[in-house]
């Protein structure tokens, strides 16, 4: 579902460029208000309560809000005659905010314990990591000033994408500001007063119980799918269980006083989630650094369509680290575009290149000279770490 819009509590601008012979855009967000907000938990009816709310707040306060606004404006004219524009945030003031994410609000999908709350930490320390229950209220946080950023899962090298999150970023207008890797290591917890013999089911997320189906099945437990991995560790000690277990986190295991039966559950060792990092606003690319550019685009139904897609990369040696086509019906994207023609697949496409890099500049240039809609989702510094 699109998200709705409502009255916003601040005040945006938006430079969107559409090309008559395809829909591609490119659109900037330039804004200067953070507001504070303290919820310890966003449900999914949170978002829309904003909108009803703010109808609500008499027009003297508005007017009031905009005197002050207006007298800054005037204060700091008078100390400088030019008054700069805000600008969007850069790769080098991306790597500030990571040392300095106490001023961070990061939103999460899922409980306090579940992987997507280490992944926020990790790439900003510090932040304050806000649960939501639905990848969904993570968008909509964001894009209602709830959070400033938001850090989902969009792939796993055992599982593979995150279909939801994808269909998310089309429907949303937040930019990729960077990418996350984040080593998985399963283990089996159950309350302190239970053993394994006793076990009789296993409680987690499908893809963590996809990711031990081997180790699972050697027990001879019966799995049980539910929302997250936390949420299940969570579930059987709120209940203390004692014939059922999870497969969750070891930081799950210490928030919710569960013991660890066994570690490292997993199938492969070589388990890893790739997150996104979502802003507002878009970075200005740089090339001091590994760039990664995604894309989304779709094309004219025919043969050699999307092989002449790809080649406009190839034939100038920028490499691919991703293709993900995705079914979507044409009315999903009326909110976008009006010229909408009758496709049946998107194609999401990462690429190893920054769109400060010409070569960049020229593939996409060509792309769309046949597209028939193509949007650039974001360009961000890869994460070339340890998971």
């Amino acid at each position: 579902m699109a998200a709705t819009t409502g009255k916003s509590p601040v005040s945006s601008s938006f430079v969107q460029k559409l090309n008559p012979r395809t829909s591609y855009c490119y659109q900037d967000s330039y804004s200067t208000i953070n507001l504070p907000r303290r919820l310890r938990r966003i449900h999914s009816q949170a978002c829309n309560n904003i909108s009803s709310s703010s109808d609500q707040v008499p027009d003297s306060v508005h007017k009031q809000a905009k005197a002050i606004e207006l007298q800054k404006l005037i204060d700091d004219d008078s100390r400088d005659s030019s008054i700069s524009l805000p600008r969007p945030l850069t790769s080098a003031s991306l790597s500030n905010l990571a040392t300095e994410g106490s001023r961070l609000r990061v939103a999460y999908q899922g409980v306090r314990g579940a992987y997507s709350e280490s992944a926020a930490e990790k790439a900003y320390p510090n932040c304050e990591a806000v649960p939501c229950e639905q990848f969904d209220t993570a968008f909509e946080a964001v894009e209602r000033w709830l959070v400033d950023r938001a850090v989902l899962p969009i792939e796993n090298s055992l599982g593979g994408s995150i279909h939801r999150n994808y269909d998310l970023l089309l429907r949303h207008r937040l930019h990729i500001v960077g990418e996350v890797k984040l080593a998985i290591r399963h283990c089996l917890l159950a309350n302190p007063d239970a053993n394994l013999e006793e076990l009789k089911r296993v409680l987690s997320h499908p893809q963590a119980l996809a990711q031990c189906e081997n180790t699972l099945t050697k027990l001879g437990l019966v799995r049980e799918a539910v929302d997250d991995t936390a949420g299940a560790a969570k579930f059987i000690a709120f209940h203390k269980l004692k014939d059922a277990g999870a497969v969750a986190s070891e930081t799950a295991a210490r928030i919710y006083g569960l013991n660890i039966l066994a570690r490292d559950i997993q199938d492969d060792s070589d388990n890893i989630t790739r997150f996104l990092m979502l802003a507002r606003e878009p970075i200005i690319p740089g090339i001091d650094k590994p760039f990664k550019t995604s894309i989304v685009f779709s094309l004219e139904e025919g043969p050699g369509e999307l092989f002449k897609a790809l080649a406009v990369f190839a034939m100038r040696n920028i490499n691919l680290t991703k293709i993900e086509s995705r079914p979507l019906p044409k009315q999903a994207l009326r909110a976008f575009v009006d010229s909408v023609r009758n496709f049946p697949y998107l194609f999401y496409v990462d690429f190893e290149a920054s769109m400060a890099d010409q070569n960049a500049q020229y593939a996409l240039g060509h792309l769309e000279e046949f597209a028939t809609f193509l949007r650039v989702l974001g360009s961000y510094p890869a994460d070339t770490g340890t998971p």
